[in-house]
């Protein structure tokens, strides 16, 4: 398998063209007729980063899931935030779902179909969260479906790799997914980019690369939504398939066959990224928000904060940083991690906050960039999750309003909302920057109606922190 990075323009040119016409207005269509509701389980917020009008839910019990389907919700998430809980944790929480969404199904007669939303660059509890979630929903599942295709972010399956897209000075290379930093995450990390093989590697060997199936782009391009939706009928039970994309309109392609195949009985369980959920739900492109479609305050600072390590997070953080106008509060982690130091740094650092957004500055506070982690998974998530505590108690803290609050990195903005906010339910507006949704929160949260940007720690250029800091600033 290729282990080099390619040339994007020399793959892509490479392979038969798309799919001739949009199929857009035809999948509308289709989830007309088959009445199904979309939930998809989001294991960090950034799931929302094609979508816009849909809501976010942070509670999962069945009488919230039986009042969403009673109303006939056609598309709505729910925040697990899973990625950042050790297997065991993260595999109980899915099942609970799993659970609370057969009684829902049962109580309201709605069916429904699941997606698992994780990572596009393939870190997550996979296949513990789908294997957990398939027990649960027993003979609903036919078989798993594997997309991790994402555009916005430069993620494309060719020929059953799976590919990241790097910006360089020759142009945008397309980089096996294993040979990216990506892979060597302390919690997540792999060694296969291939998906049939990265299924065989995940799956600790229980599923062999030769079992796993999937649909090609020749099927797509050449074939058609009638070929995809033969191949989805023709899985074995309890299989997995993974799907092979490198353009929006062979995700159509292949949600039309899917949804033929679902009209005809069938329940597939998908492991994906963002991209699958926009296409999936019928919904057509929609132009970047402005801060004119935002009711922003006329008047306060903006606060930005940034828990994410990931290089890109870094190289985004130190471009903001070179704006002479932002107040600049970095944490040191090491004193967060130590308990006779800890309550000091936060004061020190909730002071200098709350004096910046007194005077109507705009603030960053980011933790040190030097990553620390564990002897294994499980501690390095442990670290993890006491340093976004942190970042919690400071917001917590606040003794002012922010004028928009942006969190950087999905556990970061998962914890925020949740734990320092209180969203119990949040409402999608759209994409700030391609990528990079903008949420309102709810009227029950401790700031009713923030506009609220979760900004995915692997996603943008550069520059585009500094760019989502301008569009939000005050004229």
């Amino acid at each position: 398998m290729p282990t080099q990075a390619i040339a994007k323009d020399t793959l892509l040119a490479s392979l038969p063209q798309p799919w001739p016409e949009s199929l857009l207005p035809t999948i509308q269509d289709q989830n007309a007729a088959n009445q199904r509701s979309l939930i998809v389980l989001d294991d960090d917020p950034t799931g929302t980063q094609t979508v816009y009008d849909l809501p976010v839910l942070t509670d999962w019990s069945v009488e919230t899931l039986r009042a969403e389907l009673a109303q006939g919700t056609a598309v709505f998430y729910i925040l697990t935030n899973s990625r950042s809980l050790p297997l065991a944790a993260a595999q109980a929480l899915n099942a609970e779902i799993g659970r609370n969404l057969l009684a829902a199904s049962q109580a309201t007669g709605r069916d429904f179909a699941v997606v698992s939303r994780s990572d596009s660059t393939l870190r997550g509890h996979y296949p513990g969260e789908t294997d957990a979630l398939a027990a649960a929903l027993g003979q609903q599942v036919d078989a798993t479906l594997i997309i991790p295709f994402f555009l916005e972010g430069g993620r494309f399956t060719i020929n059953d790799v799976h590919y990241v897209a790097e910006a360089t000075a020759a142009g945008d290379q397309l980089v096996p997914a294993a040979e990216t930093p990506f892979a060597r995450d302390a919690a997540f990390g792999y060694q296969k980019s291939d998906l049939r093989e990265w299924v065989e590697e995940k799956s600790g060997g229980q599923v062999a690369a030769h079992d796993v199936a999937a649909i090609t782009l020749e099927d797509l391009r050449l074939g058609g939504p009638d070929v995809v939706a033969a191949k989805l009928l023709d899985l074995a039970a309890g299989g997995v398939c993974i799907v092979n994309c490198a353009a929006t309109r062979d995700m159509e392609v292949f949600v039309s066959g899917l949804l033929t195949a679902e009209a005809q009985g069938r329940h597939f369980l998908y492991r994906t990224a963002a991209t699958f959920v926009q296409v999936r739900a019928g919904l057509a492109p929609r132009p970047l928000l402005t801060a004119a479609d935002l009711d922003l305050p006329n008047s306060g600072g903006g606060l930005v904060v940034v828990g994410s390590y990931v290089p890109k997070s870094t190289t985004q953080l130190n471009a903001l940083l070179a704006q002479s106008t932002i107040a600049r509060v970095e944490v040191n982690v090491d004193a967060l991690l130590d308990e006779t130091q800890r309550a000091s740094e936060l004061n020190r650092a909730l002071g200098l906050i709350n004096e910046a957004l007194h005077g109507d500055q705009d603030a960053v506070i980011y933790t040190s960039r030097r990553l620390i982690a564990g002897d294994d998974a499980a501690s390095s998530l442990a670290i993890g999750q006491r340093i976004s505590a942190s970042l919690v108690e400071i917001v917590q803290r606040l003794n002012v309003r922010p004028r928009y609050l942006i969190a950087k990195g999905g556990i970061t903005a998962s914890d925020l909302a949740t734990k320092a906010l209180g969203v119990q339910r949040a409402l999608v507006r759209g994409q700030l920057l391609p990528g990079i949704p903008l949420w309102q929160i709810g009227a029950e949260s401790r700031y009713p109606d923030l506009s609220y940007v979760v900004f995915p720690g692997n996603v943008g250029g550069d520059d585009a922190l500094v760019q989502a800091v301008a569009k939000l600033q005050l004229e």
